[in-house]
């Protein structure tokens, strides 16, 4: 099989020559899934040269039409080859896979945008009309976490519905002892929640606001935020060789949001995770001198990898970023870069990879959307390795939409 590619004004053409058969659909989905992940989210595939095509290529081309139309991008089928029109008519999916049956435009909203970039990256911010102040909930105390000192009375049921977003360290379940041994990072955003039992299993498990369902955690300490966002920033890396990172991106963020304290959720294209995930559960221990953080105890107790992880995948994150001293946050603030300032705390729940949808965002439906649909590989407390040996190394992001608020209060 022979793919050929070239730039047509706002679309990418893809002329492919040969057959699709099971064995040349496999590589076609190869080179068609690189190109999105380049960020080409308006494809025309030119078949005028294929001379075969079976059910499995048939079900690629609906596949891809499929993904990058719920994004609002474009894939549409040109200049098709007798066995193709042939093929695609017996299927009846002509009407809206070739580019002549193109479905009417949808009305254009015009909002305001205002577009600025860096050495790094670009940047869009649009500002959001605020559903109310964006309140802060500091729940449990974090200190208790050295020692392994988490009792019954250091455990809070708290419900997280779509208006909300938070993170921490919790658990589903009916109460304490239920939950005991299992729990670790989660976070919430839109709805849904998501966290990393640590019972052994290693697998990651959630839960998605479904008609009066709302995910309920319990929490030994974290971090619940209420209320509207301000702004929606996207950013895209110049290249992706070269990501931007978390560090970089919180200081942009605070510099929009004009806040020295913001909460903020960001859903992106990962080139790669630097965080931990605890493998025990602190509230099983019983109280165990400095674990987990004494060495050598510590790597039975915390998973962390020299290397980025889910470099490939889409994720959530959940967080909050202070940009100068904030008393009532202190114990949960880190540096989030190589310097003191600004400071944050995240976690990050990874997906199998789907492209991001271009233009306006529905937050809520985009996180419904990826619990429902892709598979949660894990979730993990982003962090800053800052051994000399390696250099400083953070997550590192391709592209993505960030939603920031200002904090009003935090309780």
């Amino acid at each position: 099989m022979e793919i050929l590619t070239q730039q047509l004004g706002d679309v990418l053409e893809v002329k492919v020559r040969g057959r699709l058969d099971n064995y040349w659909t496999e590589h076609l989905r190869r080179n068609l899934e690189e190109i999105v992940r380049g960020g080409a989210h308006g494809i025309q595939l030119n078949l005028s040269e294929i001379a075969f095509l079976s059910s499995a290529g048939v079900g690629l081309l609906v596949r891809f039409h499929t993904q990058l139309k719920s994004i609002g991008g474009s894939f549409v089928i040109t200049s098709p080859s007798p066995r193709v029109k042939q093929v695609l008519d017996l299927c009846r999916l002509s009407t809206f896979l070739l580019s002549e049956a193109k479905p009417a435009a949808p009305p254009v909203h015009k909002t305001e945008v205002r577009r600025f970039s860096s050495p790094l990256a670009s940047f869009e911010v649009l500002e959001c009309a605020p559903k109310g102040a964006l309140v802060f909930r500091r729940i449990g105390d974090p200190g208790l976490l050295k020692g392994c000192r988490f009792g019954p009375e250091d455990c809070r049921m708290v419900a997280f519905p779509p208006s909300t977003f938070g993170l921490g360290l919790g658990a589903f379940g009916d109460n304490f002892e239920d939950a005991q041994t299992r729990f670790g990072e989660f976070l919430a955003v839109g709805g849904s929640a998501a966290y990393l039992p640590t019972d052994g299993t290693n697998v990651p498990d959630f839960m998605v606001s479904t008609g009066e369902l709302v995910p309920d955690v319990n929490v030994l300490y974290g971090l619940r935020c209420e209320g509207g966002f301000t702004h929606v920033l996207r950013f895209e890396a110049t290249s992706a060789e070269s990501p931007i990172s978390l560090a970089e991106l919180v200081r942009t963020t605070l510099e929009i949001s004009g806040a020295p304290l913001i909460g903020m959720v960001m859903v992106a294209e990962s080139a790669g995770l630097v965080g931990a995930a605890l493998r025990r559960s602190p509230a099983a221990a019983g109280g165990v001198n400095d674990a987990p953080f004494k060495y050598p105890e510590v790597r039975s107790w915390l998973s962390f990898s020299t290397e980025r992880l889910y470099s490939r995948s889409l994720v959530l994150v959940s967080g909050v970023a202070a940009a100068s001293e904030c008393a009532s946050l202190t114990p949960m603030l880190r540096p989030v870069g190589a310097e003191a300032w600004p400071q944050g705390h995240f976690h990050a729940a990874a997906f199998s990879y789907r492209p991001l949808k271009k233009g306006t965002i529905d937050l809520n439906a985009a996180v419904t959307t990826l619990f429902e649909t892709e598979t949660l590989q894990g979730v993990l407390h982003l962090l800053i390795d800052d051994r000399e040996a390696a250099g400083p190394q953070q997550s590192q992001f391709v592209r993505g939409a960030c939603w920031i608020g200002a904090a009003s209060e935090i309780r």
